[in-house]
């Protein structure tokens, strides 16, 4: 959910990071070793948040400003994520950090069926609960939003009024790799109890670009396909736990195929609600 909402935010202003699963990946990593040598995860989360950011300033200093082509760069961060990972992350394979606990909250997480499924998680998780709505008031009911989204809208009409689009859209790139970043933390930090294995993202930061879409560069819709996808996920630990026997390998790509059905329903329909410049973005790429 993370990456959704700091893609979003790129979005927004009008360029397209599918390098938000590098930011994950280096982002889980940092989160990883910045945890061991503290023994403190939550500033492993600030480490993961760091090089996430650090990742996605790259892409957006060779799109914002020297204006490469958005999907070649996103690809190949991706790819240099990868190596990188593998690289300066294989003496943490097979060791254990501390990592984040469980919160049950007392009397919620006993409803029966939602219970668990809401209030029994990390303390990133109900953070998230937090954040959709928080970036959702910021993007639509303050000027810091405005000036995001108009970048993504009518950057002439921004240039008019004296802001930088430049400067505008490097910020914007730059903090969704940071949530980005925060959401590969959460990974290596809670889902995974503290190990460390390459390509610990195992693809989730290309799910996130996709739900931007799916969700109509809306937050809130961010996080209610999040937890659609998050079904998807965790289906194969909850019938292991009822006893049914499933290929792990048909549940591993199951996220997959559900954004490939999504994407076959909706079609283009969900362009229509695409910021201006980023039309443009994707019209370019079908002439080059």
């Amino acid at each position: 959910m993370y990456a959704g909402l700091g893609e979003t935010i790129s979005e927004r202003a009008g360029v397209i990071n599918l390098g938000t699963e590098g930011s994950m990946l280096v982002g889980a990593l940092g989160g990883y070793v910045a945890t061991s040598a503290t023994g403190s995860p939550r500033l492993g989360v600030l480490g993961g948040a760091a090089l996430g950011a650090l990742l996605a300033s790259v892409h957006a200093v060779l799109v914002v400003l020297r204006g490469a082509n958005q999907f070649a760069s996103g690809l190949a961060l991706v790819f240099l994520a990868f190596g990188l990972t593998a690289l300066y992350g294989a003496p943490y394979v097979s060791g254990t950090i501390n990592f984040f606990q469980t919160w049950a909250i007392p009397g919620l997480s006993s409803i029966p069926l939602v219970g668990p499924v809401l209030f029994d998680h990390d303390p990133l998780t109900y953070l998230g609960y937090l954040a959709a709505p928080l970036l959702w008031w910021v993007l639509f009911r303050t000027r810091a939003g405005l000036i995001v989204r108009t970048a993504g809208e009518r950057a002439d009409a921004l240039e008019v009024h004296g802001y930088s689009v430049v400067k505008v859209r490097c910020a914007a790139v730059a903090v969704g790799g940071a949530l980005a970043g925060v959401g590969g933390a959460q990974i290596s930090l809670a889902l995974t109890q503290g190990t460390w294995y390459e390509n610990v993202t195992a693809g989730r930061g290309f799910i996130a670009v996709a739900l931007v879409i799916f969700a109509m560069w809306n937050p809130i819709l961010v996080l209610a396909g999040s937890y659609l996808f998050g079904v998807a996920l965790s289906l194969g630990s909850a019938l292991q736990t009822q006893g049914i026997a499933v290929n792990q390998a048909i549940l591993g790509a199951l996220p997959f195929v559900l954004t490939l059905a999504i994407l076959a329903i909706l079609g283009k329909r969900t362009l229509l609600a695409a910021p201006d410049e980023l039309l443009r973005v994707l019209d370019n790429s079908k002439t080059t």
